[in-house]
């Protein structure tokens, strides 16, 4: 089993951090008015990772405020802490931009859903340690658009294509479980792994640590934990340690 990782979600919207539940704009909770405080607890739990997503941007938005709340996570977590970025990331000038403020990988969603070739690319110019892929499924089905819209392309189908591709690791998002707390969907992502032999990180529906640790035993790469942190359920600290 190799070096399993937790990741702190900060999901910013109108430059403050939330989290939706199942993806739904209209079931939001704001936990934070300042993202750099929240990466800030994370960091001082002991946070490896976080995985900050645009949400504005995945839906299209304007998200100057969410760019800006980014550029202070990196400020303060520069040497600290790894950054991983997704939400909006639609070209390549896009995400040459993100590596150049410190991003450390980026996440890729509908831009390789809607045009596979481009994540292809995107592995090419980059290389497959700084580009991730988010497949984020309702059933069987990918969603894009900040999970807005159907696709109409199966999750296994897109995933072999990128690790023929030379992709290393796959985000996995049961979006029916998302802002849930009903248990991570980690029988389909092992799957994912098993199928590819990709490294594929969990997200979606984390209540408590034996969630995480359902996760870890399964071999997989990582979790993402967001509601679950946020409302108290337990500690980043406690997470890691259990690890």
């Amino acid at each position: 089993m190799g070096k399993f990782s937790i990741y702190p979600a900060i999901d910013l919207r109108g430059g403050m951090v939330v989290r939706l539940r199942q993806g739904k704009g209209d079931q939001q909770t704001n936990y934070s008015a300042s993202p750099t405080e929240a990466a800030e607890e994370w960091i001082n739990q002991g946070a490896e990772w976080l995985h900050v997503v645009n949400l504005d941007g995945a839906f299209g938005k304007e998200a100057s405020m969410n760019e800006a709340a980014i550029q202070s996570i990196l400020a303060i977590g520069k040497s600290k802490v790894k950054v991983q970025l997704g939400g909006g990331l639609r070209t390549m000038n896009q995400i040459g931009a993100a590596f150049d403020m410190g991003i450390a990988r980026t996440v890729l969603g509908t831009a390789v859903i809607e045009n596979p070739t481009f994540g292809e690319e995107a592995l090419r110019r980059f290389g497959g340690e700084k580009i991730t892929f988010g497949l984020d499924a309702l059933g069987q089905e990918l969603m894009s658009r900040g999970w807005q819209s159907g696709s109409g392309m199966k999750m296994f189908t897109l995933a072999k294509s990128l690790s023929r591709a030379g992709a290393k690791t796959l985000i996995y998002t049961n979006i029916q479980k998302d802002g849930m707390q009903t248990g991570v969907d980690w029988e389909n992502a092992k799957n994912l792994s098993d199928q590819t032999g990709m490294e594929v990180i969990a997200s979606g529906g984390t209540a408590s640590l034996d969630d995480i640790a359902a996760v870890r035993k399964a071999g997989l790469g990582g979790v993402i934990v967001g509601r679950a942190l946020y409302e108290g359920n337990f500690t980043l600290k406690e997470a890691l340690n259990a690890c």
